[in-house]
């Protein structure tokens, strides 16, 4: 069974930057693609990005686009969420998810395609 694991939460000041990372050691996930949710408290997940598992195509809710950059280093197996310009209400649990889109070459911001989840790591945007 593929587990995801992500790192790289934490505590930052309004304005910030976070890097999260998603791996699966042991693990091939070059044909995956990949997705982030988050979730705060008292709110639906939400789906915020994804990246497709060829051509790196991507995709960014409104609510971070510009701000956050999705990426994956197949060499590494591990994807990345680049945060900045962190705002009071980035502040959630983040997931990373992985599974097998019926197009490689595209994305879809949604957890009907994901089959993988990470446990999660909180970040939280506050000064």
């Amino acid at each position: 069974q593929l587990q995801l694991v992500e790192s790289g939460g934490g505590l930052v000041q309004p304005g910030g930057s976070l890097r999260l990372s998603c791996g699966a050691p042991g693990f091939t996930l070059n044909y995956y693609g990949f997705l982030w949710f988050r979730q705060a408290p008292g709110k639906e997940r939400e789906g915020i990005s994804c990246i497709s598992s060829r051509n790196g195509i991507t995709r960014y809710a409104d609510s971070v686009k510009g701000r956050f950059t999705i990426s994956r280093d197949n060499a590494m197996n591990t994807v990345y969420l680049q945060m900045n310009s962190l705002k009071p209400e980035d502040t959630a649990v983040y997931y990373c998810a992985a599974g097998l889109t019926p197009d490689p070459d595209n994305c879809i911001i949604t957890s009907r395609v994901a089959r993988f989840w990470g446990q999660g790591t909180q970040v939280t945007i506050s000064s």
